[in-house]
C-alpha cells in the first residue's frame, strides 16, 4: 500500500517536473499534533510517531525522525522502502544536504508552502540556492494522491471563561498592541492555534486532544482579524468579538488578506508558514512572537485552576493504581483495556473533557519505544510480572495534566530495579532543584541525567516540556534538555508560574522501558545578595511505585524528598478514595 503510494507520488513529481518532495509533519499552522485532514506524512509512510519528515525522490525514500520514534520508526518503515534516518546520530545527512546529494544542477524540490514553516523553507532556500537548485513551493501533490482525504475539520467553539483563563480578551489585546507600540511595528500575523486561542480566551476540539480552532488572526494598533467559518462561533466568543472590535472573516480569506498588508509586519518565521510570507507586500519584521512567553507565565488564577485539575487527575490515575494492582493476574486484562481503564477512570471527574494525548501504555518489551501506542495488532495480554509503563494526561476545565507511572506488576529482575531506581533518582534530584534566576533547562538538565550518565547511560529525547494551559501540552519556550536543538524553542529562561515536566526514563530494546514523570511550577525562594534563588513545586500528585525500588540506591536526601512527596500525596488525594483505596494509599506512600 505505501509502495503504491509513494508510485503514484512520483508519477505526480514527474508530471510537475520535481525531482525531491518533501512532506514534513505539520498543518497550516505549524501544529505539533495535526488532525487528519493533514497526516500527509503519516499518509504516504505508514509511520504513525507524532515527528518526523518524509523526503521522497524519483528513484528512493528517506524519513527522518528523533531517538523517541527510532524502534517505532524501524518497524514501521519496514519493506517500505523507505529508508530511515536516526536524527541526531552520527553518519546521518540532515534533510537537505541529502537532497543536495542526490540531485544534480536545475533540478527541482517541492513542497506545500502552507505546511511549511518560514525558518525552514528559508533555511532550505539558502542551501537550495548555493547548490542551484529550484523550489517549488506551491504543491500540495499528495492531495493529488489521497483521494479519500477527510475533511477539514470545524467544530463547534466555547468561550474559556475569565474564570478559568484569568485575564480578558480586551486585555489581552492591549498587552499585544503596546507591544507592537513598542516594537516599531504596525501589525502582527498569528498563526499558531494555540497563541489564538489564549489571545481570545477561544476553544474548539478541530484537533484530537488539543482543544482549539483552526484559525489565523491579524492584529495591528487600530484593528484585529479572525480568519474562520463564522458559523462555528458560540454567543458568547461572537459578543466578545463584537465588544473588542474583532472582525470574523473566512478561514482562507488570511492569504488575500496578508497581500494588503501595509507598514511593518511582525511574523514569527517558527511558525507563519511559508506561503503567507511569501504574500506579503509590506516589510516583514521577522521576530518571536510575544504571546510564547506571555501564556507560559501561568497567571494566579491559571495556577488555581491548574492544581485543582492534577488533584482531580491524580485521584482518577491513583484509582487506576489501585486497580491496575489488585487485578493484574486475575482478571483478563491488555493495553488497550487498561488504558480504556484509566480514561474512564477520568470521565468520572467533573470539567474532564478528553484525553491531553493519545495515552501510552506499554507492557515489558513495548516500554522501550518511548512513544508506542497499543493497536490491535500490537496489543498483548498483562498479567502479573514485568512493568507496565503508561503516559497519559487529561484536559480538565480547570487546566492540562501529564503523567508518566511505571508500574511494578509482579516480579522484575535486578537489571529493571536497578535502572528503575537510577531513573527515579534522576527525576528527584530535578524537582529538588534550587537555583537562581537566569537559569535555562540547559543548566538543569544534568541534574536528572547525573544518575544515568554515571553509567555511560542515556535517553534519546528532553528531560521535560512546557505544559499549556487547556492548550497544547507541548508547550514553548520552557524545557529541559542538555543541548539546544534548532528546530525545538524551550531554553528561555526559567521563570515563576512555568509549568515544566520532569520525566526521565531508561529504555533498553526489546527488555524494558521506565520513566517516571511529574509537573511542575518555577517558584521564587530567597532572594539575597547573590540574586533571586528558584525552585520546582510538584503539582502532580500519584505515588511512585515503591516495589520497583532499590532503596540501597538512594541517598537519605532523596529518601527524605521520597517521603515528603508521598505523604503530601497521601494528603492530597485520599480524602476522595473509598475506605479501601485509602488503606491501600496509605501503604502505597509508606516511609522508607
Amino acid at each position: 500500500m505505501i509502495k503504491e503510494r509513494i508510485s503514484k507520488l512520483r508519477a505526480k513529481m514527474m508530471e510537475n517536473n520535481v525531482q525531491a518532495y518533501i512532506v514534513p509533519t505539520s498543518d497550516f499552522h505549524e501544529t505539533e499534533y495535526v488532525c487528519d485532514y493533514f497526516a500527509c506524512r503519516k499518509y504516504m509512510s505508514g509511520f504513525t510517531g507524532s515527528a518526523g519528515v518524509l523526503v521522497v525522490l524519483l528513484d528512493k525514500a528517506a524519513l527522518w525522525t528523533d531517538g523517541r520514534y527510532f524502534i517505532q520508526a524501524a518497524n514501521q518503515l519496514e519493506g517500505s522502502g523507505i529508508d530511515l534516518m536516526k536524527m541526531g546520530q552520527p553518519g546521518v545527512p540532515e534533510i537537505d544536504a541529502y537532497i543536495v546529494e542526490n540531485l544534480k544542477e536545475n533540478d527541482t524540490v517541492g513542497f506545500d508552502g502552507r505546511v511549511m514553516n518560514t525558518k525552514d523553507a528559508l533555511a532550505y532556500k539558502s542551501v537550495f540556492d548555493l547548490a542551484h537548485l529550484n523550489m517549488n513551493v506551491n504543491l500540495d501533490l499528495v492531495n493529488e494522491v489521497w483521494t479519500d482525504r477527510p475533511q477539514l475539520p470545524s467544530t463547534p467553539t466555547f468561550h474559556y471563561s475569565e474564570k478559568f483563563s484569568g485575564e480578558s480578551v480586551e486585555s489581552k489585546l492591549s498587552r499585544l498592541r503596546a507591544f507592537l507600540k513598542e516594537n516599531k511595528v504596525d501589525s502582527i500575523v498569528l498563526t499558531s492555534v494555540d497563541q489564538i486561542a489564549w489571545l481570545y480566551n477561544l476553544r474548539a476540539h478541530d484537533i484530537p486532544n488539543f482543544p482549539v480552532a483552526l484559525a489565523y488572526s491579524i492584529v495591528s494598533l487600530e484593528s484585529a482579524s479572525i480568519y474562520m467559518d463564522a458559523s462555528r462561533l458560540d454567543e458568547l466568543s461572537l459578543k466578545e468579538f463584537k465588544d473588542n472590535h474583532v472582525t470574523v472573516c473566512g478561514y482562507s480569506d488570511i492569504y488575500l488578506a496578508t497581500k494588503t498588508l501595509t507598514g511593518s509586519v511582525l511574523v514569527d518565521p517558527s511558525s507563519v508558514n511559508y506561503a503567507i510570507v511569501s504574500n506579503l507586500q509590506a516589510k516583514p519584521v521577522f521576530k518571536e512572537s510575544p504571546i510564547i512567553l506571555w501564556k507560559a507565565l501561568k497567571n494566579d488564577t491559571e495556577l488555581k485552576c491548574t492544581k485543582w485539575a492534577h488533584i482531580k487527575d491524580g485521584v482518577a490515575v491513583t484509582k487506576f493504581m489501585y486497580w491496575l494492582k489488585k487485578n493484574a493476574g486475575k482478571i483478563e486484562m491488555s493495553e488497550m483495556s487498561v488504558q480504556s481503564k484509566l480514561q474512564l477512570l477520568r470521565s468520572e471527574q467533573e470539567n474532564y473533557l478528553e484525553d491531553s494525548f493519545d495515552t501510552i501504555c506499554a507492557y515489558k518489551e513495548h516500554a522501550a519505544m518511548m512513544h508506542y501506542s497499543s493497536k490491535p495488532e500490537t496489543n498483548v495480554d498483562i498479567t502479573n510480572s514485568g512493568m507496565l509503563l503508561i503516559d497519559s494526561g487529561g484536559q480538565y476545565l480547570e487546566g492540562t495534566t501529564d503523567i508518566t507511572r511505571t508500574f511494578v506488576l509482579g516480579d522484575i529482575s535486578e537489571e529493571e530495579r536497578y535502572w528503575f531506581t537510577k531513573a527515579l533518582r534522576g527525576h528527584i534530584r530535578l524537582s529538588d532543584a534550587h537555583f537562581l534566576f537566569g537559569c535555562s533547562g540547559i543548566n538543569l538538565d544534568i541534574l536528572a541525567r547525573g544518575p544515568l550518565w554515571d553509567q555511560d547511560v542515556d535517553y534519546q529525547c528532553g528531560t521535560g516540556h512546557g505544559v499549556g494551559h487547556l492548550l497544547n501540552v507541548h508547550e514553548s519556550p520552557n524545557g529541559f534538555r542538555w543541548r539546544v536543538l534548532p528546530h525545538r524553542n524551550e531554553m528561555c529562561v526559567l521563570d515563576e508560574g512555568m509549568i515544566t515536566s520532569n520525566e526521565p526514563g531508561v529504555y533498553c530494546e526489546g527488555k524494558f522501558g521506565i520513566r517516571h514523570e511529574n509537573e511542575m511550577v518555577v517558584v521564587k525562594g530567597n532572594v539575597n545578595n547573590y540574586g533571586q534563588f528558584m525552585h520546582f513545586e510538584p503539582i502532580t500528585f500519584v505515588p511512585f511505585d515503591l516495589d520497583g525500588l532499590d532503596v540501597s540506591l538512594l541517598t537519605n536526601e532523596e529518601k527524605a524528598w521520597l517521603n515528603n512527596y508521598h505523604q503530601e500525596v497521601f494528603e492530597k488525594i485520599s480524602p476522595y478514595l473509598t475506605r479501601d483505596e485509602a488503606e491501600w494509599l496509605k501503604s502505597a506512600c509508606r516511609s522508607i
